[in-house]
């Protein structure tokens, strides 16, 4: 481990200096106009966020999402004046009167920082360990880009190489995802991944020693890290020469993931309020505000005061940002002309466009064969990544359950992994046993851009990727999750590993599109279209696929609708109809054949999706779901919460209001009253109910 960096060439002006003082004013200024926030990490950390963003990205203002840009992740994202103020400072598009609007309706700097929002924000963070987990999925992602299209290229002579810049937090390291997200990234020898801790030993319960005692740097050095310490100054403030040698230090390792612990004291300078846990999450109040401002050199009767010579040496950064965006533009199509084909590769991915027919290579299942919707995906998958290169994913350690393999013989894994199908720029991804941090790392894949990743687990450990899926509903981010195994319908493993609350749970989500296909050309039609939503109406996607075979009905492309009309009621207008999903649907068939020969006209509606069934409009769903039908009966192999606005008050509901238990699952079905005969009996009683 490092301590003592080497001497650099930075140059460090007395304006540099005043701009970070700039900042930590502005930060104290933010909180106490609207009373609340967190300013002390902000002032902390005003130095290194400014070495950042002014000496060190590579980035462009004026275009915040190029593609050759570094990227920023501010993993405590409570401490989002941080960010603002260097986004502000350095012309992303904030002004002085978005500082003042901090935390109110309406602004552009809300509480945390959130992507889509807020210009120059690569993603949304404030739940703590997610946004370094982000940041190991944007450096997967980026060495996965890498080989799509300039593989051959020399270690940083690629126009896709670029760093991945994160500042994290005790907090951040104390979240388990954190402690799963680094050991993958050390696992993947990351090299393009720098993170910056801010150990400044403070929590919202006081010191640091209540809750954390662990040799940090020793943990990560154990993972498989470059680490290094920076120590404070004489003063207590950041040694920045030492901070910036440390910080190229480790963009120069490309070997390791770098992680540097930097030693600071929160609202320094503050007078009074340094080094206390008050300062993390409170304002400072105007005397101890006033005070600092006097130490700092700023009158205290001023706020939110920038001298002109610092603004305009600070937005110098806008026409550096041109320059270095240039510069890369002229190395892009140096590539471009010698790599005429990976260039329109490029040239569609970036443009979230699909390859000409692609649509052909989608198998289409032979009706009356039982399949497992696991299976079908597996197969779809592989024809999928026959035609869309930019397509790539795995498993949680489950590749061979999930059938989330595309390539057996290509492996994203390191230079130097001892396996043979390893392969640094490899289809499959192999997460391990780290559900939460494949979600939030698939994040990170999809923040990046140029390229569509999955991950699959099964359904009932969807609860351990539970923070990261509500996450990528918020960015709205294009993750598909293959979930299978997706009721009592695995069998023996029994309750810990059968889904029964788990789809209703992630209905629930907002933004997040469930979607349980009844058979294998549903399973055809739901990837379709989540391959088509990618790119013109993004957001996360779960498919639940089942363990066991199910029959296969004729394909039907209104399945893509989340619901239609699979068998039409026969001898007249429907008096009852019967909705289902995944294995489920079969039931509702066999339930309409009995209650057909007894005379009552029934329409069965497949539902795979609810989301995507809302979607439509109320003259589609009404076709659907005539009003004047009042008896119906849904069923579904898990708690009944989502289809109550779906049957009515007549309806009934054939549910799983309970856990399950270890045994084949037709026995499990039978038991626990998940048949034909009883959906047959919800009917008739729906029927009497409706007075039909």
């Amino acid at each position: 481990m490092s301590t003592k960096p080497t001497t650099t060439d930075l140059e460090w002006t007395d304006l540099d200096r005043r701009a970070v003082d700039t900042a930590r004013v502005l930060a104290m200024d933010s909180v106490q106009k609207v009373g609340n926030g967190h300013p002390g990490t902000a002032m902390s950390l005003a130095p290194a966020a400014y070495l950042l963003f002014q000496k060190l990205m590579r980035h462009d203002p004026s275009d915040a999402g190029w593609t050759g840009r570094d990227r920023f992740v501010l993993s405590p994202g409570h401490t989002s004046l941080t960010l603002y103020v260097q986004l502000y400072l350095a012309g992303f598009g904030l002004e002085l009167d978005d500082l003042r609007s901090f935390r109110t309706w309406g602004s552009k700097t809300p509480g945390h920082p959130e992507h889509g929002h807020t210009t120059g924000v690569e993603t949304t963070t404030g739940p703590l360990g997610q946004g370094i987990a982000n940041a190991v999925g944007m450096a997967m992602a980026a060495r996965y880009e890498r080989g799509l299209f300039d593989p051959e290229a020399p270690q940083g002579a690629s126009p896709f190489d670029h760093t991945i810049w994160a500042i994290v937090s005790d907090g951040d390291l104390e979240e388990g995802i954190s402690a799963e997200a680094s050991s993958l990234a050390g696992h993947q020898r990351l090299g393009n991944i720098v993170a910056l801790y801010d150990d400044n030993h403070i929590s919202i319960e006081g010191d640091t020693a209540t809750a954390l005692s662990e040799d940090v740097l020793g943990r990560y050095e154990a993972y498989g890290w470059h680490v290094q310490r920076i120590e404070q100054s004489e003063n207590g403030d950041f040694d920045i020469h030492a901070l910036y040698a440390a910080l190229k230090a480790a963009q120069a390792e490309t070997e390791r993931p770098s992680i540097i612990a930097a030693r600071t004291i929160i609202a320094w300078p503050a007078p009074n309020a340094q080094n206390t846990e008050a300062s993390h999450g409170s304002a400072l109040g105007a005397d101890e505000v006033a005070a600092t401002k006097r130490v700092l050199g700023f009158d205290p009767e001023q706020h939110f005061a920038v001298d002109t010579d610092v603004i305009n040496h600070t937005r110098a950064l806008v026409e550096r940002g041109r320059e270095a965006h240039a510069a890369w533009d002229k190395r892009l199509q140096e590539w471009r002309n010698t790599n005429p084909e990976r260039a329109a590769l490029f040239d569609r991915i970036t443009a979230g466009e699909l390859p000409e027919g692609w649509e052909g290579v989608l198998p289409v299942f032979e009706p009356g064969k039982d399949v497992a919707t696991r299976k079908a995906s597996g197969q779809v998958l592989k024809a999928l990544g026959g035609v869309l290169p930019e397509l790539w994913g795995g498993s949680a350690d489950l590749a061979g359950s999930n059938n989330t393999t595309i390539d057996a013989s290509s492996s994203f894994l390191p230079k130097g992994n001892p396996l043979p199908e390893a392969d640094p720029y490899g289809r499959t991804i192999h997460f391990g046993i780290r559900e939460h941090a494949m979600g939030s790392a698939m994040n990170g894949i999809a923040l990046h851009g140029n390229t569509r990743v999955y991950g699959g687990t099964f359904l009932v450990f969807s609860d351990y990727m539970r923070p990261a899926v509500r996450l990528a509903a918020l960015m709205k981010l294009p993750v598909t999750y293959v979930w299978t195994h997706d009721s009592i319908g695995l069998g023996e493993d029994g309750p810990t590993h059968q889904p029964v609350e788990h789809l209703a749970a992630l209905r629930a989500i907002p933004g997040l599109n469930v979607v349980r296909p009844a058979d294998a050309n549903e399973t055809a039609i739901a990837w379709r279209e989540i391959t088509r939503r990618h790119g013109a109406n993004p957001a996360p996607h779960g498919l639940a696929l089942t363990r066991q075979n199910v029959p296969t009905y004729e394909a039907d492309e209104n399945a893509a609708k989340g619901g239609y009309v699979l068998f039409e009621a026969e001898g007249g207008t429907p008096r009852v109809i019967l909705i289902g999903t995944g294995s489920e649907v079969q039931l509702a068939v066999e339930a309409r054949e009995q209650l057909q020969a007894a005379g009552v006209p029934t329409r069965v509606v497949s539902m795979p999706s609810v989301e995507w069934f809302e979607e439509q409009d109320k003259g589609y769903r009404e076709s659907v779901l005539p009003p004047s039908v009042k008896a119906r009966v849904a069923v579904e192999a898990g708690i009944g919460l989502t289809w109550y606005r779906y049957v009515g008050e007549a309806g009934r509901i054939v549910s799983l209001e309970h856990f399950g238990a270890s045994a084949d699952y037709k026995v499990l079905f039978r038991e626990f009253g998940l048949t034909a005969e009883a959906v047959v009996t919800a009917a008739r009683e729906s029927l009497d109910a409706a007075g039909r």
